[in-house]
This record gives structure tokens, sequence and C-alpha cells, in this order.
């Protein structure tokens, strides 16, 4: 693997990223700095957020520009002010052993005039928003004639936002003699249309797949009458005790609405939309990225530009029309190389919508049921007994307290003790629940796969007898796990070394999957993938019995694993973890 050094950027640069914790470029930044630094032209490059993309045109462009120029020298284009204040601060972070450079960020809601003083104070990078740096174009006090390097990030964003005019208008102020760099998620004819107008025979730099999802979320939904979609979507985020997420609804009326629920309801919630101030935007912002809220609700104008990592959840309550939209939404979460969810809460009506946006991000959604209280119960209690493994512990500031709470329970046998400590949270669990209305299932079960099972077809014989020639595998995950044909692939390149493994028929069923590989390699995939992971389920690789009944055994396998959330109380959890009476990556037992 490349180091940042070896794509030519300068040791000043190295330094400072290297102290911010990133040692080895990412996939967009080891084909797109080179290129930059040396100048070779302009460039279109396809990349979801959270992929590394500012680093890709910041450190070139910071390398590249030259202190001892008073003017600005490169000019960065975002859609939101959010957005333009996150490069600017990475900027200035990349800059930090580079003396003289100034990166200013200029853009609408805060005070012309101290961008102003700023500007004529000298900067030699300007990162802005497009409405903002038009208003300082007229005034005359941007001059952008020494301009060598344009970037328009999130441009699909910034079309969608409407700001074809303005950009046109900005491109007829830089020099014809400069390189442009273009970043888009996905590539409407509009962006098409803008690289034919304002770059020079682009080189298309594709990281993934044109207009693909982020590879690393998981696409989940839940398909709910109307009616039931606020109370699918308490109970998702119940069932999710660390969730951290955007929820995104249509309209802003519906997202203050939903948010105003949600803090009657008692979750950590806010809302974010248009008719906020910008102050009042700041302030929730502000909360959200400190965690103070948990969930933000927005609309898809609000939460354009927004950089917040580590969200665990991306939640729409209903499906955008546009396609793209969907794209943008769900790659705010698993991002830099993290893993991610993106939820969906349906009705039936919205099943052809979700077709479409399945064959253009290149991903099959996963079917889920509504989580119910039962289920939400121990998966919170579970939850408290990890926070109770983790918890920090003072023992200076404790000890002086033990001995009087030592006294008050002793006669507390240690299960007596430890079912009080549950029973805090779970009489709390139980009361919340009591009531909970039932949340109807809508069924939706495949024509196709109703009559198989009908028909006897999942130990069809025929599964099981590999092609001429080739070896049948049979690993212990299927469709509802949540696998499917590019899951395998993904398994296959992550773990088995060497030569790459060539794959023939797949035939993906409920609790397991079968594939064809070349006999030679057959010992060499089983033995590489028992024992993976599959989204914290362990996994199980055979050379395929054409006689065993593998749903029988998978059935069996997936009901007969022990591990440590297979246990029916906490007192269990806690013996058993201590005892050392685990297996590992089995599941919880419904």
């Amino acid at each position: 693997m490349k180091r940042f050094e070896e794509l030519g950027v300068n040791a000043q640069l190295c330094r400072a990223v290297e102290e911010l914790g990133f040692d080895n470029p990412m996939p967009v930044q080891e084909a797109v700095i080179p290129k930059l630094i040396n100048g070779t032209g302009d460039i279109v490059a396809l990349a979801q957020t959270g992929t590394g993309k500012t680093a890709a045109f910041g450190l070139p462009v910071l390398q590249q520009v030259s202190p001892t120029i008073n003017r600005p020298q490169a000019l960065i284009l975002s859609p939101t002010r959010e957005l333009c204040l996150q490069i600017g601060s990475d900027l200035a972070d990349f800059s930090k052993y580079i003396s003289g450079v100034k990166v200013l960020p200029v853009y609408g809601g805060s005070s012309i005039e101290s961008q102003i003083r700023s500007l004529r104070a000298g900067v030699q990078i300007i990162v802005a928003t497009p409405g903002r740096l038009i208003d300082l174009i007229n005034r005359g006090v941007v001059n952008l004639t020494d301009v060598k390097t344009v970037v328009l990030d999130e441009a699909d964003e910034m079309l969608n936002m409407g700001f074809l005019d303005s950009i046109n208008d900005i491109f007829a102020h830089v020099p014809p003699l400069r390189q442009t760099l273009m970043f888009s998620a996905t590539m409407p004819a509009e962006i098409a249309k803008i690289a034919g107008q304002y770059m020079h025979e682009p080189e298309e730099i594709v990281i993934g797949t044109r207009n693909e999802g982020a590879a690393n979320v998981r696409h989940l939904y839940y398909m709910v009458s109307a009616k039931d979609k606020y109370l699918a979507l308490k109970r998702i985020a119940d069932n999710s005790p660390n969730i951290y997420a955007i929820i995104f609804c249509r309209t802003r009326r519906d997202t203050q609405e939903i948010a105003d629920k949600l803090i009657h309801d008692g979750y950590n919630a806010d809302a974010l939309h248009g008719d906020l101030s910008q102050q009042q935007r700041d302030i929730t912002m502000k909360k959200f990225r400190d965690r103070v809220v948990r969930m933000l609700v927005a609309t898809d104008v609000a939460a354009r530009g927004l950089d917040v990592d580590d969200l665990t959840h991306v939640i729409n309550y209903g499906l955008p029309d546009d396609t793209a939209v969907y794209t943008h939404r769900s790659g705010r979460t698993g991002r830099a190389g993290k893993t991610g969810i993106s939820v969906s809460i349906i009705h039936t009506r919205e099943r052809g919508k979700m077709r479409e946006i399945e064959k253009s991000i290149g991903k099959q959604f996963e079917r889920r049921e509504v989580p119910t209280p039962e289920h939400i119960i121990e998966k919170q209690l579970y939850n408290m007994a990890d926070r109770l493994e983790r918890v920090e512990v003072n023992d200076e500031q404790i000890m002086k307290f033990i001995p009087g709470i030592r006294r008050k329970l002793e006669w507390l046998s240690e299960e007596d003790l430890l079912k009080r400590v549950v029973s805090l949270e779970l009489n709390r669990l139980l009361d919340y629940y009591r009531d909970a209305p039932r949340i109807a299932e809508i069924e939706e079960k495949p024509k196709k796969e109703k009559k198989a099972k009908m028909l006897g077809k999942e130990g069809n014989k025929d599964r099981r007898t590999a092609e001429k020639g080739l070896e049948r595998i049979y690993i212990n995950v299927g469709k509802a796990d949540g696998f499917f044909a590019g899951n395998l692939i993904d398994l296959l390149n992550a773990n088995v070394q060497g030569r790459r493994v060539e794959v023939g028929r797949i035939d993906l069923l409920v609790n397991y999957s079968l594939f064809d590989i070349k006999k030679s390699d057959a010992r060499r995939v089983v033995g590489s993938l028992k024992g993976a992971d599959f989204y914290g389920k362990r996994l199980y690789c055979e050379i395929a019995d054409a006689n065993k009944d593998y749903a029988t055994a998978s059935r069996r396998r997936k009901n007969n694993a022990v591990d440590e959330d297979e246990v029916e109380t906490v007192a269990d959890y806690f013996r058993k973890k201590h005892s050392g009476g685990f297996k590992k990556g089995g599941r919880r037992k419904r």
C-alpha cells in the first residue's frame, strides 16, 4: 500500500496528515493526488461522500499555491455553508506546517464585511458557496485572475440546489488556462454538460461504480401501513440503543412534526429544515455533532453538505422520488471504511420505487420485520449489561462510599442484587411497552419463492451438485441474513489469500448459499471462510455433500448456536461470560 509521500505530497503536508491519523491514502486520494500535483489535465471524479475527497484535492492545492503571492490562486466551490466550513477547517489542519498560506471560507448567513476585510488582507485559497462568491465578485472585492485551480465539490448537489447560473457566472471570471476538478457522487446529464463546457478533455475517475451506493452500507426496509410509520420509527430507534442517525423527511412540515413527536416521547431529537434561521440551524448542528441530539430529523435541502462522522443509521421516512437523492442520503453513513445502515420505512405503493433504487445502486434491499417489544426489551437489557461492564470506575472517589452501601445491601445475595440492578431498567421498559400497539405485518413474499417452498425445492439435489469440473461449496448465510452475490465476492476477496478465486453458479437460499469454484481452489476457500465474520455472524463453510439436507442443517445450526447473546437472564450473561462458557460468533436466541 502506498504512502502519501509516494504520491508526491511534500514533507510538511505528510507530517500534518500523519498527525491526523491518516497513514495510507484512500483509493480516491491515490487516484487523484498525483494527477493534480503533476497538473496533467482536468478531472471528473465520481465518489461518494466520506471517501476522503477533501484530502484528494486539498493536499495538491495546498502544495501548489505560493504563500508569497497574496491573491487567490485556488477556488473551491461547495453547495452549502456547512460543507464550506468543513473544507476550510480540513485545509487549515492539513496546512499546519506551511507558513503564510491563508484559507478563507466565504458563505451566506455570516458577516460579509468581515469576509471582505479578510479578502483585502490577502488569501491564497477561497472556499465558497456560489451565491456569496457572486455577491463578492459584484462588489469588486474578489479578483480571480490568478486562479490556477478550480474545484467543484458535490457538483450534483449544486445543480440540485439551482446554482447552475451562478456557476456559469463564476467561470466567466476565472482564467481559461486553469486546472479544473469536479467531484460528484452521481453523473446526471447536467454534470456531463458542465464538464463539456468548462473542462478540457477531462479524465473520468470512478471510485466504485458509477452512481452506486456507498460500499459499506447495508440497505434495510420495513414495510408497514401509513398509520404505523411513526410507531415503526420508534421501534427501530429503540432496537438500536446507541443510535446516532439522520432521519430524512420529504417536507418541512413532516420534519418538524416528526421531531416534535420524538421529543415529546422522550427521544434526544431535533429538526433541521429551511424554516429555521441560520442561528437556529447552527445551534441544532452543534448539538448534533456533540451528540447531545442523537437523532436529527431533516429535509434533503437542509441536510445537504452536512459532514458528520460515525452515523450509525440513515433513516428514510419514505423514499425520495429521485434515486440520486437516495444515494446522497445513504452515503452519509458507512464512511471512511466503516459500516453503516440505511433504513427505509415504506408502504406497498413504494415497492416499485425501491426496485428502481436497487437497480441504480447495484444493491438489494433487505426486508426486516418491525422489532417486537419483547425483542427490544431484551436488546436494551443486554446493552445495559454491556454498559455496566465498560463503565469507568474511579476507585479513589467511590471507595469512601462503598462501606456504607455494603452495610445497607449486605442482606442481599449476589443474584438478588443483580436482579434489582436489572429491574431498574426492566421495570421502566415493561411500563413503556405495556400497552404498546401491534404493528401489522404486510405479507410480501415473491411468488417464485412461495412456489419453491410449496414444491420443496430448497433441498433440491441439483442445487447441491456442482457443474462439471467444479466443486460445490456450502456456506451458512443466505437471504435471511442479507447475503447476496456481491457479498460473496467481497468475502472471497477479503479472506482468501493468493490468486483470485473464480466463482461459477451461485444459489442463494433463505438460510444458506451454495456456489461453484474450481476444484483446486476448494480447500483454500473453505479454510479461509471458516470462522470469518459476516455482520456479526460467524461463518461455517464446507465442500457440499450432494446427499445432505442443508435446509434442515442450516436451521438446526442457527437454532443451536451458543454464544454470549444466547442467555435467558442477565444473571446468566455474567455467569457464563466470566466462566468462559461462550462460543463466539453465534446469534442471540429469539
